[in-house]
């Protein structure tokens, strides 16, 4: 008897052993567990915290597509109101010049360095300066050419001859890059008389700025 009381003693202790084990493994187990998930939000907190939208998602392509619609519906617009108000219709040869050496033979320091024909400056602007025949297109002539924009006959030019007229770069590589030779109907606005002064430019070049488009009624000084 005395034996057999030990041997269930030692089963009852090895159970009662076995059972704490396995509570202590249960709670050691959740407690890890509640750890991890405790890590695992404090490691994604900042990330969200310090992440932009924009780093997310990246800048929204909105503006950028809308920026690149509205060019040609202005250019569009701006030919429309040229065609209504023009007083004829040219088809001519429109080549590009700079005031350069290699199109006027004069360099920068020259005293009639980028001077016109009328005597006011070239310019590439809301109204640009453009070289033409003036027995076509007298000096002031007003005019807009598509692709280029709202010009004025400024200047002449040896080889600028019959329907051709020459548009005023800044510089060579624009010459090349933006134009080079092509053929356009260009929209006359108003016929030039024969002279263009810097006042009658820059109110030119200020009424385009200040309405975006040639004005109905065109400045006289």
């Amino acid at each position: 008897m005395s034996t057999s009381f030990k041997t269930f003693k030692r089963c009852i202790n090895i159970g009662v052993l076995t059972i704490a084990l396995f509570m202590a493994g249960i709670t050691v187990e959740c407690f890890a567990q509640e750890i991890g998930n405790d890590s695992r939000a404090v490691m994604e907190k900042p990330v969200m915290q310090t992440t932009s939208p924009d780093t997310l998602i990246g800048p929204s392509p909105k503006p950028k597509a809308q920026s690149q619609a509205q060019a040609p519906v202005n250019e569009e617009a701006e030919a429309a109101i040229a065609a209504e108000r023009a007083l004829s219709q040219v088809s001519v040869v429109a080549t590009g010049y700079t005031a350069g050496i290699e199109s006027t033979g004069k360099r920068p320091g020259h005293k009639l360095y980028g001077i016109t024909y009328s005597g006011v400056k070239v310019q590439r602007s809301h109204v640009s300066t453009i070289a033409a025949d003036p027995k076509v297109f007298p000096i002031g002539t007003l005019m807009y050419v598509p692709g280029y924009g709202y010009a004025v006959v400024a200047d002449t030019g040896s080889k600028i001859k019959g329907k051709k007229i020459d548009l005023y770069f800044e510089t060579k590589k624009q010459v090349y890059k933006q134009w080079g030779k092509r053929k356009v109907t260009v929209q006359v606005l108003k016929k030039g008389e024969g002279k263009l002064t810097e006042a009658k430019l820059k109110s030119l070049n200020s009424a385009v700025l200040a309405q975006k488009r040639i004005p109905a009624n065109l400045p006289e000084s």
